[in-house]
């Protein structure tokens, strides 16, 4: 997400930061490396414009002449700016009478099947209890998608096959108040492209019920055509927030900066990867420092609070500084590490180096290299994982054979837990034991 941006920042960034001193000529000569930037990130025009003029206007000023590091107040302005660009974070509106109907609608292709159940999967964390609606009749395998998520979340799906969507949504709502359920999520039909056929449908189902939200999913990969669809819906419907879906295969990201300056609907949730876990509540302040390489502390401390097991991470953090750390307890880390999601968008919420680290990693090469790690342990026995001294040639040979791996393979990992748990004891007994609570 942002690569391609965030690597060309941070080259304009870098520059700025060896200066002690900041001209107007130095600031101007950022600011079109900047404009450059953004345009090929594919950022709307005006949008870009607007932005560096704002930036430039504040860093040509006291603000920076003045400060002790010009070049780091210059990335705090583009960093305000930016989140000022991005737009308020506005919450889901759920007061109200229940149910409460949330209508998601979109192009065919958006993901707004698989969106639906992102965020049933999200509310129903939140105490909600969730009605999943197929109102959309047209595409033969909708409904069946919706029935396999909702399978997947233990969430109910309302369908009535044969019926216009209006009608399916009416019957919805009522389905919903009889059965106690406090929000219902209205998976609508979408179309290729836009036309006044599907306009005039979410027009009569606006009217036959009263909805708290009407959410539009756009695909981020199309750039700016994502920017003309959201217009296009918005002068239609009465939209209230957009999801960003796929931001993950966007290394540009110029729809997300863009969207909400040009079309005024605020955005509510980015679609950051296929798991239905993979549905982040939209904040600008830290969408702006994972766009400016700074990472997502806070994002990836929710990642682990939602997937870990605190107390078996506590408990392994103290096997490892006393120095019992197994292969068990190092094949249960990797089993919560993965979890969380792939390796390289983990480091990209890492601030600093380690977020630079991911841009230099091929996720495809990491995938397997996780996977290899993982056929490694599972061919060991539970003996072999508590006491790794047993492996000896023979065992090597056959744990190799049984994962599909090589022997070098195998010793390669035995060798890395060996001196991962050699540098533990080694920090007990210098009493670094202020680690304890980093590794906890």
């Amino acid at each position: 997400m942002f690569e391609n941006l965030t690597q060309r920042l941070n080259g304009v960034f870098d520059n700025l930061r060896r200066r002690g001193k900041l001209s107007e000529r130095d600031v101007d000569a950022a600011m079109r490396e900047v404009r450059l930037a953004l345009l090929e990130a594919d950022v709307h025009y005006k949008v870009t414009k607007d932005f560096v003029a704002r930036v430039r206007d504040r860093a040509v000023g006291h603000e920076v002449s003045r400060a002790l590091n010009p070049g780091q107040q210059v990335i705090k302005i583009v960093n305000e700016e930016l989140i000022a660009t991005l737009g308020d974070p506005v919450p889901l509106d759920l007061r109200g009478p229940k149910p409460r109907l949330i209508m998601l609608t979109g192009l065919q292709g958006s993901g707004k099947t698989t969106a639906a159940g992102k965020l049933a999967r999200i509310l129903r964390s939140q105490g909600e209890r969730v009605l999943l609606v197929a109102a959309d009749p047209y595409r033969p395998a909708a409904v069946q998608q919706l029935q396999t998520l909702g399978q997947r979340l233990g969430a109910e799906v309302f369908s009535e096959p044969g019926i216009a969507p209006p009608e399916i949504i009416k019957r919805a709502s009522a389905k919903a108040q009889r059965g106690g359920f406090s929000v219902a999520i209205l998976d609508t039909a979408g179309r290729s492209q836009l036309d006044n056929q599907l306009m005039a449908e979410l027009q009569a189902i606006n009217k036959q019920v009263e909805l708290a939200e009407v959410l539009l999913v756009v695909d981020a990969m199309i750039g700016q055509e994502a920017v003309n669809i959201a217009e296009g819906f918005r002068d239609a419907v009465p939209l209230t927030g957009l999801i960003l879906s796929k931001m993950d295969g966007d290394a540009r990201g110029g729809a997300a900066i863009s969207i909400r300056s040009v079309t005024g609907v605020p955005i509510k949730f980015l679609g950051t990867g296929e798991g239905l876990d993979a549905l982040e509540i939209f904040d600008p302040g830290r969408l702006s420092s994972r766009i400016l390489g700074m990472g997502d502390v806070i994002g990836l401390i929710e990642k682990a609070e939602s997937t870990m097991d605190i107390e078996v991470a506590e408990q392994q953090a103290k096997r490892m500084l006393s120095g019992e750390f197994t292969l068990e307890d190092f094949a249960d880390q990797l089993s919560q590490v993965r979890k969380m999601g792939p390796i390289g968008q983990l480091l990209d919420m890492m601030p600093g180096g380690m977020g630079q680290m991911a841009s230099a990693i091929d996720p495809h090469e990491a995938e397997n290299q996780f996977k290899k790690t993982e056929a490694i342990l599972s061919s060991m026995t539970a003996e072999e994982k508590q006491k790794p001294k047993v492996l000896n040639a023979n065992r090597r040979r056959r744990i190799a054979g049984g994962s599909g791996t090589q022997v070098r393979d195998v010793n390669q990992l035995i060798k890395q837990y060996q001196e991962a748990r050699n540098m533990m004891k080694r920090m007990k007994k210098s009493g670094m034991r202020g680690l304890s609570g980093l590794f906890g």
